[in-house]
């Protein structure tokens, strides 16, 4: 399989799909460490280059996983992390912090987890309402001059604040959610992103395994992330099960699975705001990172995005249990 590439910035081109390592860590649900690996490894393997973790998934459980990989292969993959997150956010026991003061502590914690002596993207993980924003990134841009980190990322920011953020330093990627069914960063961060130059990279672009068809609420355990958000409740569910009907129907006119269908949408929607995007579909199995992998293929017709667009607009619940935490809720 080759895997073409993106560049999201200057001096950061990764592969066109990455993967995203919060699934290695017992976030949804518990984790074999092997196969995790294993996992890890073959995404490497056909191609996918760039991996995305971050210091709070499982405690420092993932950007340990990801440093077993890194062990062998850190020359073959751009390599992001990010902070600000604390607490444990499977049980809803979370703050942000983004002091300045905190950032090189944070950073040199997740080096010495990942065993590298730098990251080609750190991101900010969520924006502190306490702190300027611009002082959090001026913090993590000494740690470009100590070569710590190579460019600069955020998460979850608004346009508003990317726009003040690149004001500091250039922002080489914006990760926000975005997917069929979470649609609201297209208002005003998706085309501040494409203004300004500012690669994205979608989180949960299958909707944490809703849109792949993958989720099954009789087996979800009790300490599932997928608990906390109103969409995945007993009273939404019925109703988005008419989303991913949909996501099934097309995919089955292209001969393609649900996710594939979800990815490749994400595609299309990045060339038509003409912005360098590079989704982070996670998972725990190799069978499905080849999948994942296939939508790179795929082509939707006009007529087929068209229906698919439509999706949010019939979606059950908001994406986050407190709006103030995305984008969304500060925009």
């Amino acid at each position: 399989m080759t895997v073409p590439t993106v560049t999201l910035a200057e001096g950061l081109t990764v592969s066109a799909q990455g993967y995203g390592a919060m699934s290695v860590a017992p976030v949804y649900g518990p984790v074999d460490p092997a196969e995790a690996l294993a996992t890890l490894h073959h995404a490497v393997d056909i191609g996918i280059t760039f991996i995305d973790t971050a210091n709070v998934y499982g405690e420092g459980s993932s950007e340990r996983a990801v440093g077993e990989l890194l062990k062998d292969r850190r020359d073959e993959v751009q390599l992001a992390t990010k902070f600000g997150l604390v607490g444990n956010i499977a049980n809803g026991q979370r703050g942000i912090n983004g002091d300045p003061a905190y950032v090189p502590q944070a950073l040199d914690e997740s080096l010495g987890r990942l065993g590298v002596d730098h990251v080609d993207l750190y991101y900010l993980h969520r924006v502190d309402p306490n702190v300027p924003i611009e002082d959090t990134v001026g913090a993590i841009a000494e740690q470009v001059k100590a070569g710590k980190v190579r460019n600069i990322g955020l998460s979850e920011a608004t346009g508003d604040e990317l726009r003040r953020a690149y004001g500091v330093h250039p922002i080489a990627a914006i990760q926000s959610e975005w997917s069929i069914w979470s649609r609201d960063v297209e208002n005003k961060v998706v085309p501040t992103a494409a203004e300004l130059g500012v690669g994205f990279v979608p989180f949960s672009p299958v909707g944490r395994g809703f849109l792949a068809g993958s989720f099954d609420a009789e087996t979800l355990g009790d300490n599932d992330l997928r608990r906390r958000f109103p969409r995945f409740s007993d009273s939404a569910l019925p109703a988005n099960q008419k989303v991913l009907d949909v996501v099934r129907a097309v995919g089955e006119e292209l001969g393609a699975t649900p996710a594939q269908v979800s990815l490749a949408w994400l595609d299309a929607k990045g060339r038509q705001y003409g912005l360098p995007s590079v989704s982070i579909p996670g998972t725990r199995f190799a069978a499905r990172v080849t999948e994942n992998a296939g939508a790179l293929d795929i082509v939707l017709s006009e007529d087929q995005v068209a229906r698919l667009d439509s999706l949010a607009a019939i979606t059950e619940g908001f994406r986050s249990a407190d709006l103030n935490w995305v984008s969304q809720g500060r925009e």
